[in-house]
């Protein structure tokens, strides 16, 4: 896995090249990362004993929580699952029970590991395809039945040659042979991609279910799925598509018989258990509010951090692929804190999550870094949309600043919703851009200046009440 390639320091070079600023939470990611390359590298009397160190980021919307976890998966190759936790409600509530992020982050595991082992046989199964859709353009020569000899010498019942009837190889056998090879090497170069077959493939008829109840409904849900695909074997049926299609359809299915599932799960649970990130957003959402009495909505939300707990500690989940050990999974939490704080948690949870991380609002300087330096920055991204149209679009430095600083006022005034709020700002600024081209626009390089971006953003910034509707 890339974890044992990367020390702490180049992981932050790594999130470096896609988030700005925030340091202090990437020191922070990068070092529980490389914790757990360490921890499996420990004497193994002590590896079961060495904790994963929880995290909580704390920070107003937008300003990298979620990148800065999603990133981290990615450069860690592990199993990784965002949710949020409003989305869950106490046991006994109908609703989402805390298990089943365990189960979903199996479920994404599962997957991981198939693509990676599908990969692995990818070439022997288009080979096997290949002969599959040859044996649909020349049939291969059939075996015979060994001929009944009867007493007597040189007479055969059937009538046939005694070189047939010994199983030697017939000249029909031999053209056959030859012409097989020659549809072989047409196939290898491509000349017969267009041409149509018939062929039969599994046809997926399972019943969609979801089963939302007390604990264990969901996974009963599931359990009903299965069962219900099952019934009646693997429906197949048969389709007539041209051989390039063809060759994807039969490649996926010889890919699928040559895998070991059973393989593939183990490794899957194993990777859960050890390397799986479980990303916990909003979850101020289920804290009680400072200063407020323990009655009524906080009861609830208490109940959900009660239920998050063992997850959190170390606990067994039962899943459709066997059972799941949550003591070694990481969890970051993340939460904008505007209204409650971390120590309106339960004392518990707050156990739980020793380590955390305080997140700056973003300035404009800020801004005028995210719209230039990460690789995926949003002024690339547009320039990539209009190169597709043939015209290159092309901001000034001065038009830049000026976005960057329309953002940060925007914010300051409005409602702080940090880098999301260039979106809007950039939506707007090229929305008659976007729309003219190609029809109006068919100049070949367009350039966005400062004096644009003033013109086209100018009076709804001044107007508030614009402002709140349109950025």
């Amino acid at each position: 896995m890339m974890e044992q390639e990367l020390t702490p320091r180049q992981i932050v070079a790594e999130l470096d090249k896609y988030i700005v600023g925030q340091q202090n939470a990437k020191k922070s990611v990068a070092i529980a990362l490389r914790n757990r390359w360490r921890r499996r590298n420990a004497p193994e009397d002590m590896r079961d004993e060495i904790m994963p160190n929880n995290i909580i980021m704390i920070g107003p919307t937008g300003v990298g929580k979620t990148e800065i976890a999603r990133r981290l998966a990615r450069l860690a190759g592990a199993p990784f699952i965002k949710v949020e936790a409003t989305k869950f409600t106490e046991v006994g509530y109908v609703g989402r029970d805390v298990d089943s992020m365990i189960r979903d982050l199996t479920d994404i595991a599962v997957n991981m590991v198939r693509e990676e082992h599908t990969a692995s046989v990818q070439e022997r199964a288009r080979e096997i395809a290949d002969e599959r859709i040859l044996d649909l353009l020349i049939p291969p020569a059939k075996p015979r039945p060994a001929a009944e000899v009867i007493p007597g010498p040189g007479f055969l019942m059937s009538g046939r040659s005694e070189a047939d009837a010994n199983g030697e190889p017939t000249d029909e056998d031999e053209l056959r042979e030859r012409t097989r090879q020659k549809f072989r090497e047409k196939l290898k170069r491509g000349d017969l991609e267009d041409r149509e077959v018939e062929v039969e493939v599994t046809a997926d008829q399972t019943p969609m279910l979801q089963v939302f109840g007390p604990m264990g409904m969901e996974e009963m849900g599931m359990n009903l799925q299965d069962l219900f695909g099952n019934l009646g074997g693997k429906r197949r049926k048969k389709r007539r598509v041209p051989i390039r299609e063809a060759r994807e359809l039969l490649t996926q299915e010889e890919a699928q018989k040559l895998i070991d599932m059973d393989k593939v799960t183990k490794e899957a649970l194993e990777r859960v258990q050890q390397s799986g990130i479980v990303f916990i957003d909003e979850i101020d959402k289920v804290a009680a509010r400072s200063g407020e009495g323990r009655g009524g909505p906080d009861v609830s939300r208490e109940g959900v951090q009660r239920d998050l707990l063992p997850i959190v500690e170390g606990s067994n989940v039962m899943t459709k692929y066997g059972m799941v050990k949550t003591d070694h999974i990481l969890f970051i939490a993340s939460g904008a804190f505007h209204v409650s704080k971390p120590s309106d948690l339960i004392p518990e949870m707050q156990g739980r999550f020793p380590i955390r991380v305080e997140l700056t609002s973003l300035d404009e300087e800020d801004f005028y870094k995210i719209l230039t330096q990460p690789k995926n920055a949003l002024l690339k991204q547009y320039a990539a949309l209009m190169r597709s149209e043939g015209v290159e679009i092309e901001f000034t430095d001065e038009a830049v600043r000026e976005i960057a600083r329309i953002a940060a006022e925007v914010n300051s005034t409005v409602e702080n919703i940090g880098a999301r709020r260039l979106h809007t700002i950039l939506t707007t600024l090229l929305e008659d851009v976007l729309f003219d081209v190609p029809d109006e626009i068919d100049a070949p390089r367009l350039v966005i200046d400062a004096d644009r971006v003033r013109d086209r953003l100018q009076r709804v910034v001044e107007n508030r009440d614009l402002s709140q509707y349109i950025l």
